[in-house]
């Protein structure tokens, strides 16, 4: 099984990772889909946000859901290999995390009509903080065949976050 972190954004080169604003209605900061043939394991995930003053806590939820919310799509290398196993394991986009803008992908211009989901976290985060979580080993959620996982936030104000998921498959 190989590792990759996936971020709400293109992997930076010569500049920093740029933040994604969370807006005042729900959004999709990032989308994850594994490829139609393997189950992904999320290891890791987080979010940080750069609120300067204390405010209305944010409501961000981790979920699987039926239906995929339009994306910026991702490409190759935004999808961080971790591992030797995913180093030597070819271009992830090939076979792993097809890309697209219903696929993976980060900063949704819309969300879609879900109609099934399946709340793997769910927390209220200051503006002015970060969360990190990482399952217990052997009690990852997993991301169902042609399912969706996603970070979504909604926010009282809007602020800019970063956030990831460590992926395993």
């Amino acid at each position: 099984m190989a590792l990759f972190l996936i971020a709400n954004g293109p992997s930076p080169t010569t500049a920093a990772q740029v933040p994604v604003t969370t807006g005042t209605s729900i959004k999709t900061l990032l989308q994850v889909k594994p490829s139609a043939t393997a189950v992904a394991r999320i290891v890791e995930w987080g979010i940080s946000f750069d609120g300067f003053a204390a405010a209305l806590p944010i409501r961000v939820e981790l979920i699987e859901t039926d239906v995929a919310a339009t994306v910026t799509a991702h490409v190759a290398a935004g999808i961080v290999r971790i591992d030797a196993e995913a180093l030597h394991g070819g271009d992830p986009t090939t076979n792993l995390f097809p890309v697209g803008t219903t696929s993976t992908g980060y900063t949704a211009s819309g969300e879609g009509s879900i109609t099934a989901s399946r709340v793997l976290d769910v927390q209220f985060i200051p503006p002015t903080n970060q969360f990190v979580k990482q399952f217990p080993l052997g009690r990852e959620p997993i991301i169902d065949l042609s399912k969706f996982a996603r970070i979504r936030v909604t926010a009282g104000t809007a602020v800019n976050a970063y956030c990831y998921m460590i992926v395993e498959i």
